[in-house]
C-alpha cells in the first residue's frame, strides 16, 4: 500500500514520448527562446562586421591604386610646369605647377583617410569578429544546447519509466528506478538553468558591445570620409581662384589684327591685268573692281554688293568699247 501512494505521487502525464518542454517551467522555456534569439542576432551582426570589413579593405585597395595614379598625374604636371619651354609666355607653366602642388594635397588627405578606414574601421571590427568575448559566449551557448538535449534524453526516460511504473505497480524495481531517473532529471536541468542564464548573460553583452561598437565604427567613418571631402572641396576652391586668376589677362586682352589700307584702283587693277601674248592684244585681262553703288542680286546667278566691296572683274561690255 505504501509503495502504491509513492508511485501515485509521480506525474504520469508525459507519456513514453514526452521530452523536456513537457517538464520544463516557463522560466527556462523563455530562457531557452531568449538564447535562440541572442544566437541569431550576434551571428548577423557577426557577418554584417565582416562584410564592412570586406568592404573597407576592397576601398582601401583600390583607393591606393588611385592615389598611385594621382601621384604620377601631380609628378607629369610638375616636370612640364618646371620644364616648359613655351614662347607665350608662362601661364600655362603656373597652372600646371598649381595643379601639381592641389593634386598632392589631395591624395595626401585621401591616403590618410584610407590609413584611418584600415586603422579605426576595419581592425577594430575584425577584433572583435574573431575576439574572444563572442566565442567564450557562443560556447556557452553551444554548452547549454548541449546540455538541453541530454536533458531531454532523460526526460524521455522518466516519461517511460513512468509508463513502467503505473503498469507494475507492484514492482518496487521499477519505482527506484524511476526515482534515480527523475533526480538526474532535476539535477541536469539545475545545471543547464544555471548554464543557460550564464550564457544568456554573456551573449546579451557580446550583442550591445556589437552593436555599440559597430555603430560607433560607422560614425567614424562617415565623418572621416565628411571632413576629407571638405578639405578637397577647399583644395579645389584654391586652385579654381588660380586658375581664373591666369586665365582673365588672356580674356581681357584682345587678339590684335595687323590691318592695312586696300589698293588703290590703279594698283588693283596693275596687280589682276596680265600682259598680253606673243605682242598681241588678245591675252586675257583681269582687273580689280571698287562697287560705287550697291546692288542686290535678282537671281542665284547674280551678286549681291555693297559700296566699297572690291570685285575681280573679269569681262565688261564698257572696258572691252573704250580699249577699241
Amino acid at each position: 500500500m505504501k509503495l502504491r501512494e509513492q508511485v501515485a505521487r509521480h506525474d504520469f502525464g508525459g507519456g513514453a514520448d514526452g521530452g523536456l518542454d513537457d517538464v520544463a517551467d516557463g522560466a527556462e522555456v523563455m530562457l531557452h527562446q531568449k538564447l535562440e534569439r541572442l544566437y541569431i542576432s550576434t551571428r548577423v551582426a557577426k557577418q554584417f562586421q565582416r562584410d564592412i570589413v570586406r568592404g573597407v579593405e576592397g576601398y582601401i585597395v583600390s583607393g591606393s591604386k588611385l592615389v598611385e595614379i594621382g601621384n604620377k598625374l601631380s609628378e607629369d604636371s610638375k616636370k612640364y610646369g618646371v620644364e616648359s619651354t613655351s614662347t607665350s609666355g608662362g601661364m600655362l607653366s603656373r597652372a600646371a605647377i598649381n595643379i601639381s602642388r592641389a593634386r598632392a594635397q589631395m591624395e595626401k588627405e585621401q591616403d590618410n583617410l584610407l590609413k584611418f578606414f584600415g586603422t579605426q574601421v576595419a581592425e577594430p571590427l575584425r577584433a572583435m569578429v574573431m575576439g574572444a568575448p563572442l566565442v567564450d559566449a557562443r560556447h556557452l551557448a553551444q554548452g547549454y544546447d548541449r546540455m538541453r538535449q541530454e536533458a531531454e534524453s532523460q526526460a524521455v526516460e522518466v516519461s517511460k519509466r513512468q509508463a513502467r511504473a503505473r503498469d507494475g505497480m507492484g514492482n518496487s524495481d521499477h519505482f527506484m528506478k524511476l526515482e534515480a531517473a527523475e533526480s538526474r532529471l532535476q539535477h541536469s536541468k539545475s545545471n543547464m538553468l544555471t548554464l543557460g542564464k550564464q550564457a544568456a548573460s554573456a551573449m546579451a553583452a557580446v550583442e550591445a558591445e556589437q552593436q555599440k561598437m559597430t555603430l560607433q565604427r560607422l560614425i567614424s567613418m562617415i565623418e572621416s570620409e565628411r571632413d576629407y571631402h571638405q578639405k578637397v572641396l577647399q583644395i579645389l576652391d584654391h586652385l579654381e581662384g588660380e586658375m581664373v586668376s591666369e586665365r582673365q589677362p588672356i580674356e581681357a586682352t584682345p587678339p590684335t589684327v595687323e590691318t592695312s589700307a586696300p589698293p588703290s584702283y590703279k594698283e588693283a587693277k596693275q596687280m589682276f591685268t596680265f600682259p598680253t601674248q606673243n605682242g598681241s592684244d588678245d591675252g586675257v585681262n583681269y582687273f580689280l573692281g571698287e562697287v560705287m553703288f550697291s546692288y542686290y542680286g535678282e537671281s542665284v546667278v547674280e551678286l549681291s554688293l555693297s559700296i566699297g566691296d572690291y570685285v575681280v572683274i573679269r569681262k565688261s561690255s564698257w572696258y572691252q568699247s573704250t580699249t577699241t
